[in-house]
């Protein structure tokens, strides 16, 4: 995510307010059973993450819902999944 897109998301959950709150992150990542279970680790035991394999096999999409404290806490998940390779944020 680029810088711009981390300012303009900070604002909008800013705006939106509310925390505590459910908020529902979603990546694409390549196939890889080893980028699967780092994206996997960005999240706590409680979180409900499902994933989805692509048709053609070369894309897992993520899904995790957890509860969220702050806006802080929300950036720094999306903070974390940069480091991921191959890693799109939706």
């Amino acid at each position: 995510m680029a810088e711009d897109a981390f300012a303009n998301l900070r604002a909008k959950l800013e705006e939106q307010g509310g925390f505590p709150k459910p908020y529902l992150f979603k990546f694409i990542i390549p196939s890889d059973n080893k980028k699967l279970a780092l994206v996997e680790a960005l999240f706590g035991a409680e979180a409900q993450v499902t994933t989805r394999q692509s048709k053609s096999n070369k894309y897992i999409s993520v899904s995790a819902k957890e509860v969220m404290m702050s806006v802080d806490e929300v950036m720094t998940v999306y903070n974390k999944s940069t480091k991921i390779e191959g890693i799109i944020s939706l």
